[in-house]
């Protein structure tokens, strides 16, 4: 009896094992690379991140508009009672420059009854070209200098900064697809030892009808497979769960979310990809180049920026000498109409007494680098020693792995041999499921120890801070 009770245990198994292989078959695996470049291309939180470059770099095109020319056009007139009291032209175009120099060219063109005589010219108009300069402030660095120069380092950081949220969007949504792969897999696990339990009781009952069981077997077997079921059960929530959380990072081009359906599973063997995947294989500790981070790029062109905010508070300690110069002609096409005797020109000088507000700007301007130099020297030390960590993480994990992966071997082996026992008479079906117990126990600490390995791969390319350029 016990030999057909073996015979029938070998058949159901492998109709169970023929059913899984077909519903596997009909199943869509979503791969690990795949997924990451959908999150890459089509998540809110990736395109704003492209969005962050095209702001630096409209930044910088308003910054350089501080040097464009300029024409201005001045017309004022007043007629009352049949009398012209004036009508004053006056037509200026700028050229502004980067050393604090302006050129400027000038038409002038008034007349009337009431005129301020300054304001006499001759009556086809008076043309000026000249330039005005600032030898104090201004003269090596201005506001508009200032504006261009931190633009381009904003820009910059824009990259820097784009990188790390284009990472760390990745890196988020690769922890939900470790969390689906890990519900995954335990609902496969609680699915086969469901089966097992369920060919065992099926078999103790024709057992009880052959009468070489007690009615007691038929119940433990039952519990088992109640165990079992309960088991999947909540392994399944468990999935539902993670494929919702895995969701969240899935849209389409016109920012449509879009849902993780049942036939779709994940990737089982991502432990073989996971390196090129994430672009950190054959990347050993001495590879690792910390001024290259992008978070310690982004805070170095901060604080440049800073930098050329301190030298503009420092040049506002200068006096403020301000030149004009402007050659006078009625006749423009004529060259030599331009000479020293006739000309408009002047200067402007002012300077506070006590500076305060200025010596107070650049103290303070002082005190923002050095408050950015300590966050740039702890950032420093913490992702050395975050990316060191995590090396000897993974070094551990390697280990732990192999030693998890010859627990399950063995526990499966002592099952083997009990189930054996039991179909030889030598053995009972409370050790067969406590052999099991224990090996479900097992395999779960694997699956479970398999995603915090993947996550510690995740970590290594988060403290990294890196963008995946092959995706």
């Amino acid at each position: 009896m016990n030999k057909y009770l073996s015979i029938l245990f070998f058949f159901i198994a492998s109709f169970a094992f023929s059913q899984e292989q077909a519903q596997t078959q009909d199943s869509l695996i979503f791969s690990f690379s795949e997924y990451l470049g959908y999150v890459k291309k089509f998540h809110p939180i990736a395109k704003q991140a492209e969005l962050s470059i095209q702001i630096g770099q409209a930044n910088l095109m308003k910054a350089r508009g501080g040097f464009d020319p300029k024409v201005e056009v001045d017309h004022s007139r007043k007629k009352f009672k049949n009398t012209e009291y004036y009508d004053q032209l006056n037509a200026t175009f700028k050229i502004p420059t980067w050393y604090g120099i302006e050129l400027k060219g000038n038409f002038e063109q008034n007349q009337g009854d009431f005129l301020n005589p300054q304001a006499f010219v001759p009556d086809d108009g008076l043309y000026s070209a000249g330039i005005s300069a600032s030898l104090g402030q201004g003269l090596f660095i201005n506001q508009r200098m200032a504006d261009l120069k931190k633009a381009k380092f904003f820009k910059e950081q824009t990259f820097a900064d784009r990188e790390i949220l284009i990472n760390q969007i990745l890196y988020d949504a690769s922890i939900a697809y470790f969390n689906w792969l890990q519900a995954y897999t335990e609902v496969k696990t609680y699915e086969r030892f469901l089966t097992n339990a369920s060919v065992r009781a099926k078999g103790v009952e024709r057992s009880l009808e052959a009468g070489d069981k007690a009615k007691i077997d038929v119940t433990e077997a039952n519990i088992t497979v109640k165990n079992r079921a309960l088991g999947l059960e909540q392994s399944k929530v468990k999935l539902m769960k993670a494929a919702l959380d895995l969701s969240t990072y899935l849209w389409l081009n016109d920012n449509i979310p879009i849902e993780i359906q049942d036939n779709v599973i994940p990737d089982s063997g991502i432990e073989t990809i996971i390196d090129e995947v994430l672009e950190i294989s054959g990347l050993p500790l001495t590879d690792f180049v910390l001024e290259n981070h992008p978070k310690l790029k982004s805070l170095n062109y901060k604080y440049e920026g800073l930098q050329v905010d301190k030298r503009l508070k420092a040049n506002r300690l200068l006096p403020i000498i301000d030149l004009q110069y402007n050659f006078l002609t009625q006749d423009p096409d004529i060259a030599r109409s331009f000479n020293s005797n006739t000309y408009k020109g002047g200067f402007n000088i002012a300077f506070p007494l006590f500076l305060r507000k200025e010596r107070g700007d650049l103290k303070l301007a002082k005190f923002k680098l050095q408050d950015l130099k300590f966050d740039i020297d702890n950032e420093r030390i913490t992702i050395q020693n975050k990316v060191l960590a995590i090396y000897r993480e993974l070094e551990s994990f390697e280990t732990q792995n192999q030693l998890i992966g010859e627990i399950v071997d063995d526990y499966t082996t002592m099952l083997n041999a009990e189930e054996r026992k039991f179909s030889f008479g030598e053995s009972s079906l409370f050790l067969i499921n406590s052999r099991e117990k224990s090996l479900i126990d097992s395999q779960l600490k694997a699956i479970e120890l398999q995603n915090k390995y993947l996550k510690a791969k995740a970590k290594l390319f988060n403290s990294l801070s890196r963008d995946l350029e092959n995706l």
